[in-house]
């Protein structure tokens, strides 16, 4: 990596941790709530019709599946056990908004819960449909 990159870089770090606490607060609002929308517009335009088309062809293949669209997320559950589900979710506690993949798997009394994050940048809205149902596609052997 070139020196001039990483100088750079490092000056930027060093300015935003000189920066004013309250400064640092109010733009890590900004960003949060620039990302509560985003997330908003993904989840009514791609994420809720994808799991519902997930959804409903799972329920035609006779799988006990139930949808659900509590606030801020969206969730495929199995009818059978509620510890069983798959969800995207917005994270907002890090430094940085995540939109989280989060799948819970319940055998014989053990929980086993596994999160990954689904976008590589901030930009939540450059998250597709193809990723979507990539992440659905690999944890959907949970639910069935």
């Amino acid at each position: 990596m070139e020196v001039s990159a990483v100088r750079q870089r490092v000056k930027r770090a060093l300015a935003e941790a000189n920066r004013p606490e309250a400064e640092r607060r109010a733009a890590r609002r900004a960003i949060n709530d620039q990302a509560a929308i985003e997330f908003g517009e993904f989840l009514r335009h791609i994420a809720a019709p994808m799991f519902r088309q997930v959804a409903d062809i799972l329920r035609a293949e006779g799988c006990a599946i139930d949808l659900f669209t509590p606030g801020g997320s969206v969730r495929l559950m199995s009818e059978r056990n509620g510890d069983d589900y798959v969800e995207v979710a917005l994270d907002t506690s890090g430094a940085a908004p995540r939109l989280l993949g989060r799948a819970s798997r319940s055998r014989g009394g053990n929980v086993t819960q596994t999160e990954l994050v689904l976008n590589a940048t901030a930009d939540i809205a450059a998250l597709t449909e193809e990723d979507l149902l990539g992440f659905l596609l690999s944890e959907i052997e949970g639910l069935v």
